[in-house]
């Protein structure tokens, strides 16, 4: 359960971590003000990075033993992170940058031994590349990656979603070769972009920077390299796929600008976002398609990562060469999904139809509340013995419910936070250490998956909510974390039961899958007064 501990870990720490770092951006200047090639029009915080960051690296602190590996990748990490920052701040010329990343590199190449020695099938058997053309193709490599992800970041959510499917794919490989430490860096990783995205996804109101790019890039590639250079079945080919749309961006943009005239370090509107949205597609669409490309790369290094590296470059060239092919074509033909009149998908937004009519938000927000309460019961359910005190607590609760529908209904969502906040880490403790005779391992294992199906249906919701400001984080919601979070990890608690793991993880679930249901969740809507009081009656009997 370390996997999934500190992948849920890493996304509360930067949910909430962000508000903070976003008040402090506009008072530093690390604010990204709207120009001719961006997309928005409004000043917007760049501090995303920074959260993600600390996100990601403060569960692998706790849970990674150090070696020279680890440590040069949080050296190179924070290289990057710290100039990026800068850049953020004050837009620091190429020089500086690329001086940064090559700094990083280095460091994991000679500290953290990371390096291209061997190119499998593609050279003779037992060839080994020359220190110094290791070294050099190495530092192009991590270079040239780490710059693909930043130049990839131009629309709300396009960076961290395509970073995300890479790192989930990493994590999945490094965890079926046995290659631990990289799979919990990888989920951490994982674990502060679904964060970040809860705030950037579109219409976005934080920005990851520099930083934040940079860093997705250069630990993308170092993991790659460690994965498929190291004593592992993977073709040495498979980081092409991984990253495989940032680096057909990139390197399709050079050329661009090459054969233009131009310096390829030029900004400008020529990537596959821009392309895509001059074809007619809206924002959110734009982004949705570069996710699909991207996960079809990925598919095809879940699918050859077996194979020779010959059949790998073959394919990823034919795919890269696929694409560029249509959107020549589509660029020469003068095709557009939509114009003035609607042509093809209509005017609106397909995405903005589905969700303005808001039936996508009341599917999304009804299966989310009805999974809810059927999980909360079933908790309540599972536990062989309950202790009295549980009892006076549901009674409570139960009548203090009542109460307010009664008299002060206007108070009712703090009153439900307070009730659900106070039952759910007992409950959960109880539902996984004091498990009825009747649950079969079978069935221990369908709940602790229905947990993973409630993340993944809450960021669903999130991602189709119409509301404003977003995710709020009270206080309270502050305290409860803190007290979650290090409670367990204490030198005087037994760490050595595993069961204390699996606890921190569903009650942090069921905190976010609550704190956002009370978000969408309306005053007259009774569903969830009622819901409590019958699991509240649940444990009461158990109690008793």
């Amino acid at each position: 359960m370390y996997l999934f501990s500190v992948f849920i870990i890493s996304l509360f720490l930067t949910i909430a971590i962000i508000p903070i770092v976003k008040r402090v951006a506009f008072r530093v200047n690390l604010v990204d003000q709207p120009g001719e090639r961006k997309v928005h029009v409004l000043p917007m915080p760049r501090s995303g990075g920074i959260a993600m960051a600390l996100g990601a690296i403060i569960p692998v602190l706790i849970w990674v033993p150090m070696d020279n590996m680890i440590r040069a990748v949080h050296i190179g990490c924070l290289m990057i992170v710290i100039i990026g920052v800068i850049d953020d701040v004050k837009n620091l010329k190429y020089f500086y940058k690329f001086m940064a990343q090559i700094g990083g590199a280095l460091v994991v190449i000679f500290y953290g031994n990371i390096r291209i020695e061997s190119l499998g099938d593609m050279v003779p058997a037992g060839f080994v590349l020359p220190v110094f053309v290791s070294v050099a193709l190495t530092v192009l490599f991590i270079v040239g990656v780490t710059n693909a992800i930043n130049l990839s970041d131009g629309l709300d959510g396009l960076a961290g979603g395509i970073s995300m499917l890479s790192f989930v794919t990493i994590g999945f490989f490094a965890y079926k070769c046995g290659n631990i430490p990289i799979a919990i860096m990888s989920l951490s990783v994982v674990g502060a972009i679904l964060g970040f995205l809860r705030f950037n996804t579109y219409p976005a109101i934080v920005f990851m920077g520099d930083a934040g790019s940079q860093m997705l890039g250069f630990l993308c590639v170092v993991f790659t390299l460690v994965l498929t250079q190291s004593n592992t079945p993977y073709s040495e080919i498979t980081p092409l796929f991984l990253i495989g749309f940032p680096i057909l961006d990139t390197l399709t943009v050079m050329v661009e600008r090459i054969s233009n005239g131009s310096s390829p370090f030029k900004a400008d509107k020529n990537h596959f976002h821009h392309k895509l949205m001059k074809l007619g597609l809206y924002h959110s669409e734009s982004v949705l398609v570069i996710y699909f490309l991207q996960a079809v790369f990925i598919s095809c290094a879940f699918l050859l990562r077996f194979y020779s590296n010959w059949s790998n470059l073959i394919v990823f060239m034919a795919l890269a060469g696929g694409i560029v092919f249509c959107f020549t074509i589509a660029e020469k033909k003068k095709f557009m999904f939509r114009s003035g009149n609607g042509r093809y998908l209509g005017a609106k937004s397909l995405l903005a139809s589905f969700a303005g009519e808001q039936v996508s938000i009341r599917i999304a927000f009804t299966t989310l509340k009805w999974a809810l309460a059927t999980v909360f019961l079933f908790q309540c359910i599972i536990p062989e013995n309950m202790p009295w005190y549980m009892f006076w607590g549901a009674v409570f609760f139960i009548l203090l419910i009542l109460a307010t529908k009664i008299f002060k209904p206007e108070i009712k969502k703090d009153v439900l936070r307070i009730a659900l906040y106070s039952t759910i880490p007992m409950l959960i403790y109880f539902s996984t250490t004091e498990i009825s005779s009747w649950m079969t391992a079978k069935m221990i294992f369908v709940n602790n998956a229905v947990f993973v199906s409630l993340i993944l249906l809450v960021i669903v919701t999130l991602n189709l909510t119409r509301r404003k400001k977003g995710f709020k984080i009270n206080p309270l919601d502050f305290l409860i974390f803190i007290v979650i979070i290090i409670f367990p990890n204490l030198p005087t608690v037994h760490l050595e039961n595993p069961d204390i793991k699996v606890v921190v993880a569903k009650v942090l679930i069921l905190f976010f899958s609550y704190d956002v249901f009370l978000g969408e969740l309306r005053n007259k809507d009774t569903f969830l007064d009622n819901s409590l009081i019958a699991a509240f009656a649940v444990i009461a009997l158990k109690a008793l």
